[in-house]
């Protein structure tokens, strides 16, 4: 009976809880949010219910050894460890891998790019067929297939792998950290060349990739600051080159992310007309890219309703916009659940989206390149975003604010090339912020006319 009244309590809620503490006379604790996001937030118990499938073990055992872990916990010692990841420089990172990577495999090696004496190395893993692609991104250009959305083949994680997915949950408890548990794309095959976009996705969900081969970055960076080379999750997930590049037998998430430069008329006090560009430095908060700099808008390539047409690069790219560049909430899975049939639709966007639309030419969309992040195997569209017209940022430039995703927003003129080459050896930025920077500001140095006077930019392959 006592057992049965101890899990009728532990089960109960918080106001249950105080009803109790009512009845037996005590004063009850003030509740632990972690506590309450263990018991309460359906997107941590999904991850839970991941963990107990995939480690084959009994219901309830991965709550148990969840909470166990957070009661473990010291958030200063996370805090530190943040520091220190942050004192680990994107150069550091693409050092090891390749050193961990060690050779070419066939016509595929890391991305180098080239600013006049400044040459930045990337741990993004491409082709001369993946690079200076010139791709519209709107049909048929954009041609991106989920042929099936059927659930992905089972995965079974050994009891290393296990025990970190718990740390991870752990620790996104301790630090309350955001996790949504939503559908994924997955690479399955790509066809990708100038002017065009192919390949084929499937569907999986937001845990698998967070409490998997996510955790490769963190593994890597702490192995980085310890001057070690020991990194048994990437063993397991991402031995070699071979197993990064076929992408189809392993989870291979990515992500959309775009240079945006937006045209503005010259000045007496900035100066001549320019392209202004935006530069995001990630907050903490994020899973992934933390506390690094980054191209904006930067999201998870996911399906919202259509599974097949959401797979348009495109798409995805607009849906970041109206999020991380006009505030929009509603469009944000992570802030709220929002049953709408089509968040793109005219009628919901916002007042800046929607005069963009309004007329062709308004808004350029491309893809500039592709790669493969060596970091934890992502997929990666660098991409670029103009607005040519200057009536835009008269009309809506106070209205262009970056959402919880950045702890700040900064802006660099296409008319000043010293600050951009400066900007571009800066060891903040994350492999694939800085590849998709330089890209897009190739690609903008050959159709911005007199707004771009910049140093020229050239990439290489690197052995």
């Amino acid at each position: 009976m006592q057992q049965l009244l101890d899990t009728a309590l532990e089960r109960a809620t918080p106001a249950e809880r105080v009803r109790f503490a009512d009845l037996v006379g005590h004063t009850p604790a003030k509740p632990n949010p972690a506590d309450e996001r263990l018991a309460a937030d359906p997107h941590i118990g999904a991850a839970l219910d991941w963990l107990d499938r995939h480690a084959h073990w009994a219901p309830g055992t991965a709550r148990r050894a969840v909470a166990e872990r957070v009661a473990s916990v010291d958030v200063r010692d996370l805090h530190d460890r943040g520091t220190r990841r942050s004192w680990v420089s994107r150069h550091d990172i693409a050092a090891a891998l390749a050193a961990y990577y060690r050779h070419q495999h066939g016509d595929h090696g890391p991305y180098t790019a080239r600013c006049g004496e400044l040459t930045v190395h990337t741990s993004v893993l491409t082709c001369d067929d993946w690079l200076d692609l010139e791709c519209e991104l709107r049909p048929p250009f954009d041609g991106l297939r989920v042929p099936s959305a059927q659930p992905e083949p089972d995965l079974n994680l050994d009891d290393h792998a296990a025990g970190r997915a718990v740390q991870r949950l752990a620790e996104t408890l301790s630090m309350n950290t955001r996790l949504t548990d939503s559908p994924i794309y997955r690479l399955l095959s790509t066809d990708i060349r100038e002017h065009q976009l192919g390949g084929t996705f499937g569907v999986s969900q937001f845990v698998h990739y967070a409490l998997t081969v996510d955790l490769l970055e963190g593994e890597l960076v702490d192995a980085v600051a310890a001057g070690s080379t020991a990194m048994p999750l990437r063993d397991r997930y991402l031995p070699d080159l071979r197993s990064v590049l076929e992408v189809g037998d392993r989870l291979c998430a990515g992500g959309v992310l775009a240079l945006t430069a937006i045209a503005r008329p010259a000045d007496p006090y900035r100066g001549e007309a320019d392209y202004l560009l935006l530069v995001q430095e990630r907050s903490g908060h994020v899973l992934n890219a933390a506390r690094r700099l980054a191209v904006i808008p930067k999201g998870f390539h996911q399906p919202l309703s259509d599974v097949r047409r959401d797979a348009q690069v495109g798409l995805t790219l607009r849906r970041e916009m109206e999020e991380e560049l006009f505030g929009r909430p509603d469009i944000d899975n992570t802030l709220s659940d929002v049953p709408a049939a089509d968040l793109l639709h005219p009628a919901r966007l916002t007042e800046p989206m929607r005069w963009l639309m309004e007329q062709p030419g308004r808004l350029r969309m491309e893809c500039t390149g592709f790669g493969l992040n060596l970091v934890s195997g992502n997929y990666e569209f660098a991409s670029l975003i103009v607005i040519n017209d200057e009536e835009f940022w008269t009309r809506y430039g106070g209205m262009v604010e970056a959402n919880w995703e950045s702890s700040s927003l900064r802006q660099y003129s296409t008319t000043d090339g010293d600050l951009i080459t400066e900007l571009l050896g800066d060891v903040a930025w994350s492999n694939e912020g800085l590849f998709a920077m330089t890209q897009g500001l190739r690609r903008l140095a050959e159709i911005g006319g007199e707004r771009v006077k910049l140093p020229a930019i050239e990439w290489e392959i690197s052995q």
